[in-house]
């Protein structure tokens, strides 16, 4: 993940440590460690796509949730004036690999379900347009989660085809994790707590139009589920 420096700031250090705490008196917190490759795991045409900037996620205790490698140049399909006015979800294609998530132990997704401790990739989706999906989140786009060893390639594919390769993590439904509107990520990524106890990632990918370089600011929900599951 490639991370934009404010005017004067010197290079980063080799790791950044940004705790937030929750009302309940519950915390989470993020790590950036630099020089980090990703797991041995994702195949790779894949794994060179990705930044060696390792974002971790850690609980309370400083106990290691969630680790997450993000693309150093993401394709997008955007105009100049598209550009101008800030990338958004919009212009991604969807299945575009965002990037790859490593779990050490158990993880709970967006619709409360178990995914196995394990790599991932992870792929854009948009939320179906149907009746059993209505009202189920506040947003309509989705990082799925697919087992790092199954998604071989790093093109985009047919939706259809995405589903069913995330469906193999839980063994039925496609393991979701929500996206929230980038809105305010900056340089330095962030982990914010939204309503219903959302605990969201910020932070922004570097992308490629054609020629042309922008960033897409994310915000990735890592903590928190549907109120529907």
């Amino acid at each position: 993940m490639h991370v934009r420096p404010l005017a004067g700031v010197a290079v980063w250090l080799a790791w950044v440590i940004l705790p937030v705490f929750a009302a309940d008196g519950t915390e989470y917190h993020i790590k950036m460690v630099d020089q980090t490759p990703a797991p041995k795991e994702v195949p790779e045409p894949v794994r060179k796509l990705l930044g060696e900037r390792c974002v971790q996620l850690l609980g309370a205790k400083d106990d290691l949730l969630a680790e997450m490698w993000f693309r150093k140049d993401m394709p997008v399909k955007a105009t100049e004036a598209q550009i101008n006015n800030g990338l958004t979800y919009a212009e991604v294609p969807e299945t575009t690999l965002f990037g790859v998530i490593r779990f050490p132990k158990q993880f709970t997704d967006y619709r409360k379900q178990k995914i196995p401790a394990g790599v991932y990739t992870l792929r854009l989706a948009n939320q179906p347009m149907d009746g059993d999906h209505m009202g189920t989140a506040p947003y309509s786009e989705f990082l799925l989660l697919t087992p790092a060893a199954d998604d071989k390639k790093p093109d985009t594919m047919e939706a259809k085809k995405l589903h069913e390769m995330s469906g193999k993590t839980t063994g039925g439904h496609p393991g979701v994790l929500l996206l929230f509107p980038g809105t305010g990520a900056g340089a330095m990524p962030k982990l914010e707590k939204k309503e219903e106890n959302h605990w969201v990632l910020f932070f922004l990918l570097d992308t490629k139009a054609g020629a042309k370089k922008a960033v897409l600011p994310v915000g990735l929900t890592l903590i928190g589920v549907s109120s529907s599951a």
